[in-house]
Parts: structure tokens; C-alpha cells; sequence
């Protein structure tokens, strides 16, 4: 009998309080110089002995790779245990397991409650607090901590609670080779009874031996060795030995001896080697979503994650959007792209939605029931030539990582006000960013991509090749492939000057006129935008304004904005002259935790009229958003021309989006506003009605881009992101 699992060999920890402190650091170093997979640090016996999780800690601090197995009795207190636990995880960046050891006394209610109340504590897949009622212990909305990855439970036990075993835990460990038989027995017929495969729960064998003469098992030469070992993971399913020695030769021997050889033997022994597949929990596969074809998965993705992985709480909703996809395949090469996109056109029917980094406004990024072709893990930054500026990015980089790699050259990219963007999603839509009306947009400075087909293939764009995709991408991106690396001209670009200032907005039509008029007058060197937040009772109407001036010098710097700061008074002022590296970096770490749908709409704006304004001041009042924003663009980016890009409205001096909570009521507001727009922002825009397209693009554009969907993706599947429909065959442009 074997269950399929990996061989794995670690050591246990003699953590004896006579040892000194250096022993322990360098028993682990030894352990991970030899390539074991694993250090078993146990729980003390006795009052001089060390507390095993101070231990682990300790010990994790000083090696990088070494899983460490952190043993302890049930306790009454398994909400600390479960948090100190997952903390450790966090900090080892998931190299953390945790063992159980049963009283002899426990009929296995203690231990089955501590294993309870740990699992929910970890169980973030389940949105809420944590909650458990056992006849032991009690969670009444526990704030809930997730570890780094799934930590396995394991429980070191005779057959008083084996049963126990079957039904919860992830592993059995014991130190008797003859329970082996009759414990697997009992185990698996307690998993079976649970619903659950006994391949779930890995088996654990503790041995004693020594080297020399053959005095019994475990003892002898290496092949001695091997010859006691092999049964139990043959015969047995034993699928971890863990050597108890305070021998540093024996444990030499071990690792450098007698694992690789019993490694081999396994190999040849069975028919598919003894490193298998990973077998997912039944909790995990009750999660699984109808009409995904789990088992055809990919082979060589960098990561799949279903609904019931630790990973799909962190990457299930994107930045505003909150999700609930079927699967998400994660790639790491143009090629693990297209192997994921020809499984997802394997699934006709089942959505499909493509990420970068999951910041989108417009919250495509992420769906419900389907899947996510996710390529933030390709977030590579690399210069290519100084001399040119000519730098390669992934689509999985975060701009403000982008802007951190590029600063030592002196070099910027324009790119949003969010350094957690990912760079996929803004360099094929646009890039409206803090230096557009000295430097353009983003999607200006794109000078090649290398990208995806909806048929698999993988082509490179750019002005002498494929160059009527390069120009399709620049600005409708999303409608034409997945984009796997991005080749730009950065920008020379020294310190910058950012203003954040805080007036009054009171008479917001007249602070709206003249932020618009003194934005348009000044120099290119300043890009602004305004924030006005809905005015709520007693509280005074604010306008916040961004403000970058691509200048170091106070005089410049003042003469920029004392225009900006004499609309209005003043509540709160933070001007600083720093780099737009250091401005970029206000992006957060954690996951979004999304949910529900974003409602955003969007347009382009030439002028700040005084009737704009009276229809904004009507919107601002009117309760139906939550977010009003402006942007300035004019200057460089109406210097390309329109037909250059499919981004075609060079002509609009502004950017407008709002937010609100329901569709109907933001759209009745919208209407207020939309007489005085012309063209819209896609990754701005929430709404997928088919106007939008049309608003979106100028007729000649859309007839282009519609010619060149019918090419390069004539069924449609790239859907998920404002799509276009094919064009017909009418070759006198009818197809509108």
C-alpha cells in the first residue's frame, strides 16, 4: 500500500534545556546544508525544557528553506496556538507545520476541539469571523488569522484516537512500526467514513538507530537501512522518516546516505516513482465549481488555485470587484500563457477574465464561476539600454515598482496615481498619470509587446512588425491577446515637486472653473488632479487636489502653484520636493478583500465650462455618487496624433470618473453630465453596455479596431473586457 505521497526526511530536535543555545542553530543549519526537508522541534517533557514554538522561532531566523514541524499537546488555549502559529508561518513564508501529540487520557475530545478551533482561526476562505462550539472550547467571532500556506496538522498518536485521525487530521505520526498495519486500517476506514480519501493524510514514522554492526533494525550500513525502510513506504504508505538522534555522524549518514539511496529504491520500486501528485482535501474538492474540468489542468503552471486553496482568499477579488472565480492558473512565461488560454478555450461557455495585478477600476479582473489567467507573478523590470532609455517590464509589475527600478537611472514612465497598478492593464488602455501633460500618456512611450493570441500564438508588435496590432493595442489592448512583456521608452525625469492641497469648494462651480482654466494655462511641467468628495452635513465642502510639477527649484515650484492655492482658502497644504519614485509608492500589500460590483463612469472632457460645472455641482449634491474625480491630460498627449493610437481623443484636456453604489442611480446622474463629454476612458468605465464602446472610440477607430478583432480574434474570446464585435466582410465600412 502506498498513498502517493513525496518522500520526505527530517530530524528531531533535541531541544534539552543542558544543550547550549548554539547547538540548536547548528543542528538546523546542518539539517538544511544537507538537504532535509524538515526539522521536527518537540514539545517540551519536562519544566527545564524549551517551549518548542520559542524554538522554532528562533531557529527559523537563521535558515531560509528548512520546513520546521512545531509539536505541542493540546492546549487550552488553541486560539493562541492557531495565531502563533500562523504568525510564524507568515514569517517563514509558509515553511511551517504543526503536531499534535494526544494525551493518554484523551479520549480525543480535547484534541479534536483543538484541531476544530485552529482550522477555523485559519479558514479565511469563509469570510466573517471565526466561530466553534465544542464541548472543550468555544469561538464566539474570533478575528480570524491566516497562516502563508495550507499548514498540514499532524498528530502523533496510538490507536485511542486514530479514528480522530482519519476524520481531521492531515497526518499520522507514530514511533512504532508495528501500529503501522492496523493504525493505516483504522485511519483510513475513519477517512472513508468522513467522506474523505485516505491518500489525504500523510503517514509519519520516527525511527532510533545506529551504524556499525547489524544489531536489529535501523542499524547496519546504508543498505541495511534501506532494506528496514523500504517495506514501510512500499507496504505501509509511510511517506516522512524523521531520524531521533543527538548523533551528528548518524544524522550525517541519514541525510547524505541513506535518504538519496531510499529515494532510489522507492523509484524503482514503484511504477510512478515515489514523487506523485498532490492529492487535495474533500473539503477542498467540495468547492469546486460546476463545468471546470479540475483534473485537465495544465501541466507546468506556476500555481493553480481552486476555491478550497489558502491562496484563493488572497487572489479571488480584484482591487473593487469582488470575485469568486472557479480556478485561477498563474504563469510565469509567455508559454504557461498559452497552455492556460488553451484550457480556458477548452471551457466554452464558462467566463473568462485576465490579470495583471487586480487593481482595475472597472473590476474585470476577476469574475464568478470561471477562470482567471493570472500573470502577476511576470513582474520583471529590465533595462535593455541605457543609451536608448529602452526598458523591459512584465504585466504583472506594480508601477511602483516600475518607478523604484527606473529612478537610479534617473528615468520615469507616467502611469496612473496608484503605484499598485499593475502595468498589463494601464499600458494597453491608456495611462493617464501625474506626468501626461509634460510626457504623454503611458501607451505613448510603448515601443514593442510581446503577446498572446486568442489562437495560442505567441508575436511580438511593434511599428515594423505586426504594426497594425501594436497600434490596436495601444489603447483597446484587452480585445486582442495577453500581453507578456512590455518594451518602453522610458523618460528622463529629476525631482519633482507634489502638492496636496485641501480648500474650499463651497461655491464648487466657480472652484471647478478655475481649477480647470489655471490647469490648462500653465505649463506642461504641471499635471493636476481634483478630488471633490460629496459634501455631508456639517461637515464643509473640500476639494483635493494632486499636483506634480516637474521641477526642484522653489521659485518654479511656487510660481506653479500659487494659482492652484488662490481659488480658494485653504484647510491643509503638504507640498514636498522629492522623486516620482517616492510619490508612486502609496500602494498597499494586502490582498484586496473586495466585494460586490464597482460602479464607475467615465468621459473626456475639453473644457471646464461654467454649465459643466453647474451640471457637477447638481451631481456633487445629489447623494448619487461617492467620488468625483478630475484629471488633467492636454498638453503632450494631444501632441500624437489621433489617428496614431487607437486611444484616439488627443483633443480632451480632462478625464472625469464617478463612483457610485448603484447602477440606475449613478447613470441617472450621468446624464447630467454627459452632454459635455466627448469619448470616455475605458479602465475607468464600469458599465458593459454596448454605447459605451461607441463612446469610447470615434467611429473611424471603431471600424479599424472591429476589422482587426475579426483577424486576430474572430470567436470573441477575449470577451471579458469591453469587447468588440468582429467586423462583417461589408467592405464599405458598414460594419459600425
Amino acid at each position: 500500500m502506498n498513498y502517493g505521497h513525496r518522500l520526505r526526511f527530517g530530524l528531531r530536535l533535541s531541544t534539552d534545556a543542558d544543550h547550549e543555545p548554539d547547538h540548536l542553530i547548528k543542528s538546523a543549519a546542518l539539517a538544511e546544508r544537507w538537504g532535509l526537508d524538515l526539522l521536527v522541534v518537540p514539545a517540551g517533557t519536562a519544566g527545564a525544557d524549551l517551549e518548542p514554538g520559542t524554538v522554532s522561532s528562533w531557529i527559523a531566523a537563521a535558515t531560509g528553506s528548512l520546513g520546521l514541524v512545531v509539536e505541542s499537546p493540546p492546549t487550552p488555549h488553541p486560539a493562541m496556538l492557531a495565531r502563533a502559529v500562523a504568525s510564524l508561518d507568515q514569517l517563514t513564508a509558509g515553511r511551517v507545520e504543526l503536531a499534535l501529540h494526544a494525551e493518554a487520557a484523551d479520549s480525543g475530545e480535547a484534541l479534536g476541539d483543538t484541531i476544530a478551533v485552529v482550522r477555523e482561526l485559519w479558514n479565511v476562505l469563509d469570510r466573517g469571523l471565526g466561530r466553534y462550539t465544542g464541548r472543550l472550547h468555544r469561538l464566539s467571532g474570533a478575528q480570524k488569522a491566516a497562516p502563508a500556506h495550507d499548514v498540514p496538522i499532524a498528530v502523533h498518536a496510538d490507536s485511542h484516537v486514530l479514528r480522530l485521525v482519519g476524520r481531521q487530521a492531515d497526518e499520522w505520526s507514530t514511533g512504532d512500526v508495528t501500529a503501522l498495519a492496523e493504525g493505516n486500517r483504522v485511519v483510513d476506514e475513519a477517512a472513508r467514513a468522513a467522506g474523505r480519501d485516505p491518500r489525504e493524510i500523510r503517514r509519519r514514522i520516527t525511527i532510533r538507530g545506529d551504524v556499525g554492526e547489524r544489531a536489529g533494525t535501523f542499524t547496519g550500513t546504508t543498505e541495511d537501512w534501506v532494506s528496514d525502510l523500504l517495506p514501510l513506504v512500499l507496504d505501509h504508505g509511510v511517506g516522512t522518516v524523521v531520524l531521533d538522534t543527538d548523533s551528528e555522524d548518524l544524522a550525517a549518514r541519514f541525510a547524505n546516505d541513506v535518504a538519496p539511496a531510499l529515494r532510489a529504491a522507492v523509484d524503482a520500486a514503484l511504477p510512478h516513482g515515489w514523487s506523485s501528485t498532490r492529492v487535495r482535501r474533500a473539503a477542498a474538492l467540495a468547492r469546486r465549481r460546476p463545468g471546470i474540468d479540475y483534473e485537465g489542468t495544465p501541466e507546468g503552471m506556476a500555481e493553480v488555485v481552486e476555491p478550497g486553496d489558502l491562496a484563493y482568499a488572497r487572489l479571488r477579488s480584484g482591487y473593487l470587484r469582488g470575485g469568486a472565480p472557479g480556478i485561477v492558473l498563474r504563469a510565469t512565461t509567455a508559454e504557461q500563457v498559452a497552455q492556460a488560454l488553451a484550457y480556458a478555450r477548452r471551457h466554452p461557455g464558462v467566463p473568462l477574465s485576465r490579470r495583471s495585478a487586480g487593481h482595475g477600476v472597472s473590476g474585470r479582473s476577476t469574475n464568478d464561476g470561471g477562470i482567471v489567467i493570472d500573470v502577476s507573478l511576470m513582474n520583471t523590470i529590465e533595462v535593455l539600454d541605457e543609451k536608448t532609455r529602452r526598458v523591459r517590464i512584465g504585466p504583472g509589475a506594480r508601477w511602483a515598482e516600475v518607478a523604484a527600478a527606473l529612478e537610479p537611472y534617473g528615468w520615469a514612465l507616467s502611469s496612473g496615481d496608484y503605484g499598485g497598478v499593475g502595468v498589463g492593464g494601464l499600458a494597453t488602455a491608456g495611462g493617464i498619470g501625474y506626468l501626461s501633460r509634460e510626457h504623454g500618456l503611458t501607451i505613448d512611450h510603448l515601443r514593442a509587446v510581446e503577446m498572446v493570441l486568442a489562437d495560442g500564438s505567441i508575436v511580438r508588435a511593434s511599428d515594423v512588425e505586426n504594426a497594425d496590432l501594436f497600434w490596436a493595442v495601444r489603447g483597446a489592448g484587452a480585445n486582442f491577446g495577453i500581453v507578456t512583456a512590455f518594451e518602453f521608452e522610458a523618460d528622463e525625469v529629476g525631482p519633482v515637486a507634489f502638492a496636496q492641497l485641501t480648500q474650499d469648494a463651497s461655491d464648487v462651480e466657480r472652484y471647478l472653473v478655475e481649477w480647470g482654466r489655471v490647469v490648462e494655462q500653465s505649463p506642461r511641467d504641471l499635471t493636476s488632479f481634483v478630488i471633490l468628495p460629496p459634501s455631508r452635513a456639517g461637515r464643509p465642502a473640500v476639494a483635493l487636489s494632486h499636483t506634480m510639477v516637474h521641477a526642484a527649484d522653489r521659485e518654479t515650484v511656487l510660481a506653479r502653484l500659487e494659482p492652484l492655492a488662490a481659488i480658494s482658502p485653504m484647510y491643509a497644504q503638504d507640498v514636498a520636493i522629492s522623486s516620482y519614485a517616492a510619490v508612486m509608492n502609496n500602494a498597499s500589500d494586502d490582498a484586496p478583500v473586495s466585494r460586490g460590483e464597482p460602479v464607475s463612469r467615465s468621459g473626456l472632457l475639453r473644457h471646464v465650462t461654467p454649465e459643466f460645472a453647474a451640471a457637477s455641482a447638481r451631481v456633487l449634491r445629489s447623494g448619487a455618487i461617492g467620488w468625483f474625480q478630475l484629471r488633467a491630460v492636454g498638453g503632450a498627449v494631444a501632441d500624437v496624433p489621433a489617428d496614431a493610437t487607437a486611444y484616439a481623443h488627443r483633443d480632451a484636456n480632462f478625464s472625469l470618473v464617478v463612483m457610485g453604489g448603484d447602477d440606475e442611480v449613478v447613470d441617472a446622474a450621468w446624464e447630467l453630465l454627459r452632454p459635455f463629454l466627448d469619448g470616455l476612458y475605458l479602465s475607468f468605465e464600469s458599465s458593459l453596455r454596448p454605447e459605451r464602446l461607441a463612446e469610447a472610440f470615434p467611429p473611424a477607430t471603431l471600424s479599424r479596431l472591429r476589422r482587426l478583432k475579426s483577424t486576430y480574434d474572430p470567436e470573441g474570446v477575449f470577451d471579458d473586457n469591453f469587447a468588440l464585435t468582429p467586423a462583417t466582410n461589408d467592405p464599405g465600412g458598414s460594419d459600425q
